[in-house]
């Protein structure tokens, strides 16, 4: 199962307690306070793994808690710190403040961490009160609480390539052809509901991570069809894979929309998505290509993009190593502008 958002509360451990003691030995008068510190508690650490992929195992505890502190000793001893809880979460998790909603941290790269509750600290022993003019303190200092927070966590997924269009344009079946991916494909509309992610082979010695989303309708910029959920795993993907489907049998399952008609409603969710993603490099691919009468289909929507369309075949194979070159560099040329920008 997957699960790409959850909320929890996490507490961090409670700093240990400072001691009030004193020395209390035969050949030593008057020897002084000796209680120890507490150790700090245990602070809650979000951090990205590839062995994670979804938030669902996260997502079934309401609430996390770190270790508490150990309380100080005699003789000065200090007492040991509580251990840190770390929480896998996978790469290109959101960490949102629950209450407030503002974004607390992006875990965009493997092997980024958070401290998202920091342990309570320490009480002081009395020990550390001694001075020449108060050599006998009788008093310490207890533990602090940890921090305690409500967060929202967010997963957006991470891929160099996102397949977009309408339900049943074929995304599925491209995904499933060049990579090992194997999403459910059927005849009948939203057979996905979670994104997929495969990782396409080009050429003798390249690669491409693609992330098959979810199909989109008219409407889904303002949350029609879970269009929120779908859009925004659009938002992490380098190059934008347009698929439209130019197959007769299209119409029906469009109702009655034609291909170019169907270009224009998922551009235009796009546009009105909370963050612009039409400035996105993109293809526009003709899908199921190998229906007779996709023919008019490709001259309807050649029309209405002026641009270069890609005529693909899943079922058959044609055009995909083209395809995919193409996308290639496209996602080359887009790392090249963002190390450029970062110089």
């Amino acid at each position: 199962m997957f699960r790409d958002e959850c909320e929890i509360e996490v507490r961090a451990g409670k700093g240990g307690d400072g001691m009030m003691s004193f020395r209390r030995e035969k050949y030593v008068p008057r020897g002084g306070p000796d209680g120890g510190d507490g150790g700090d508690g245990g602070s809650i650490v979000l951090y990205t793994t590839d062995r994670v992929n979804s938030l669902l195992d996260v997502g079934r505890r309401k609430t996390y808690r770190g270790d508490k502190g150990r309380p100080g000793s005699t003789n000065n001893c200090a007492g040991a710190g509580g251990e840190d809880l770390r929480i896998e979460v996978p790469v290109g998790t959101e960490v949102c403040d629950a209450k407030r909603g503002h974004v607390l941290r992006d875990l965009t790269d493997l092997g980024d961490e958070v401290v998202i509750a920091q342990g309570g600290r320490g009480g002081r022993g009395n020990s550390q009160f001694a001075n020449s003019i108060v050599q006998a303190p009788r008093h310490h200092e207890l533990g602090r609480d940890g921090e305690v927070r409500e967060i929202r966590l967010v997963l957006k997924i991470v891929a160099e390539v996102g397949l977009i269009g309408l339900p049943n344009a074929g995304k599925s079946t491209f995904l499933s052809r060049v990579s090992a991916a194997r999403p459910k494909i059927a005849d009948y509309p939203f057979t996905t509901l979670e994104p997929q992610v495969g990782i396409a082979k080009v050429g003798d010695y390249d690669t491409l991570c693609i992330a098959d989303l979810p199909g989109l309708i008219e409407g889904a910029a303002e949350g029609v069809g879970l269009g929120h959920q779908f859009l925004r795993h659009v938002e992490r993907c380098r190059v934008l894979l347009h698929l439209v489907d130019v197959s007769t049998a299209a119409d029906e399952g469009r109702g009655g929309q034609g291909p170019d008609e169907a270009w224009r409603v998922i551009e235009a969710e796009l546009k009105n998505y909370e963050v612009d993603l039409t400035d996105r490099p993109s293809l526009v691919v003709a899908t199921k290509c190998e229906d007779e009468g996709a023919t008019e289909g490709i001259a309807l929507l050649k029309e209405a993009v002026g641009d270069k369309i890609f005529q693909i075949s899943s079922l058959r194979g044609d055009g995909l190593p083209e395809l995919l070159s193409a996308a290639r560099e496209l996602v080359r040329d887009a790392d090249a502008a963002e190390a450029a920008a970062k110089a």
